[in-house]
């Protein structure tokens, strides 16, 4: 009977050796985040129906549902509509990940380094250490970002990173010879080793990279949504569920388009689009404008109700010392878009609500 694993230690090098133990024993891993408070992760262990509880004081067993042959990883989504779900990834789909990536950053298994910076709990962070055990490269694993522990890293050898863009923001990515970037919008005007991945937890992590498929990787839109099928793919939800079609195609929520020479562009979460006076708009393209206006430190672009337009572009923003002008705001948008896409409202906050991955969660807005 294969056993699902919730494993609850710090990152490190015993992390990596407890990974390799419970794979050997045909088991598969749930990454449990440290961060939450220990009823929570007692609720989550539940939840996931794991069978056993690897932690700093050994290895329990509590009553749980076996995994199938084949599954590696459970992998808990954020749950911003509910209880988190599992999705479970199989040996195969890990392994078709690693492959695709390692072979599009041309690692080499004498020279590459990779260092697995983010939180394990998330698929981001934990692909980093599949990679590494999929193609025998070096690998050094922090419990968590720290921009001076990156950096010495860096120093001491690692070349490859995967981050989130507010961390990339706090270090030198020239120290590196590669950087991923994803989980929320990357900055347009980024550097040349800084790759752009749009993923999710259902693909194992990145699957477009710089707005490419990876190989192996089909793209398609159906009705205005991005639809992904590839080997990278989970297996099902914990719950048995499983939302692809008949034919293997898996619907992602979000929006997106396809350019003629079949590069994608995300428009954002299907739900996130605002119709305002009958127009619509995408919030990331405004978004991704306003990020470089005068007084814009972080900027999120929301739909409020409005009795004569339906809802009223607006722009939340955190600004820097001397805080941005509505009327310099819309100029900085109509410059580039359409007049309807330019915030009729400004509304200034402390900081944006995130998830640990620097996700911007829309819905707390």
């Amino acid at each position: 009977m294969n056993r699902l694993v919730a494993l609850c230690i710090p990152g490190g090098a015993s992390y990596v050796d407890a990974v390799r133990r419970i794979w050997d024993e045909g088991d598969a891993v749930f990454p449990l985040d440290q961060r939450l408070p220990k009823q929570s992760q007692s609720a989550l262990i539940e939840h996931m129906a794991a069978s056993v509880i690897v932690d700093s004081g050994g290895e329990t067993s509590v009553a749980g549902t076996p995994v199938e042959t084949g599954d590696a990883l459970v992998v808990a989504t954020s749950g911003s509509t509910g209880l988190p779900k599992g999705v479970v990834l199989t040996h195969d789909a890990l392994a078709a990940n690693a492959e695709a990536t390692n072979s599009y950053l041309d690692v080499e298994s004498n020279t590459d380094k990779w260092l697995a910076c983010l939180p394990l709990s998330h698929v981001g962070g934990f692909s980093v250490v599949v990679r590494a055990l999929h193609s025998e490269v070096a690998l050094e694993v922090h419990d968590g970002f720290d921009a001076d522990r990156v950096s010495e890293a860096a120093q001491n050898g690692a070349t490859l990173v995967s981050l989130v863009p507010t961390a990339m923001g706090r270090i030198d990515t020239a120290h590196f010879r590669k950087v991923l970037v994803g989980g929320s919008a990357v900055p347009s005007d980024r550097p040349s080793n800084v790759i752009a991945t749009y993923g999710m937890t259902e693909t194992g992590s990145g699957v477009i990279y710089d707005r490419r498929p990876l190989e192996g990787v089909e793209l398609r839109i159906q009705q205005g949504e991005i639809q992904i099928r590839c080997p990278m793919l989970f297996r099902c939800y914990r719950d048995g569920s499983d939302p692809r079609t008949g034919d293997g195609w898996f619907p992602s929520g979000d929006a997106g388009s396809l350019d003629t020479d079949g590069l994608l562009t995300v428009h954002g979460r299907k739900g996130d689009m605002i119709i305002t006076g009958g127009e619509n708009v995408w919030p990331v393209a405004v978004e991704r404008l306003l990020e470089s206006a005068s007084g814009v430190a972080e900027c999120a672009i929301v739909g409020r109700p409005d009795p004569e337009w339906g809802q009223i572009v607006t722009a939340v923003v955190v600004p820097l010392t001397n805080p941005p002008i509505l009327a310099d705001l819309r100029e900085h948008v109509k410059a580039s878009l359409p007049g309807y896409c330019a915030p009729r409202r400004l509304e200034l906050v402390d900081r944006l609500p995130r998830t640990s991955l620097g996700k911007l969660q829309r819905h707390r807005l």
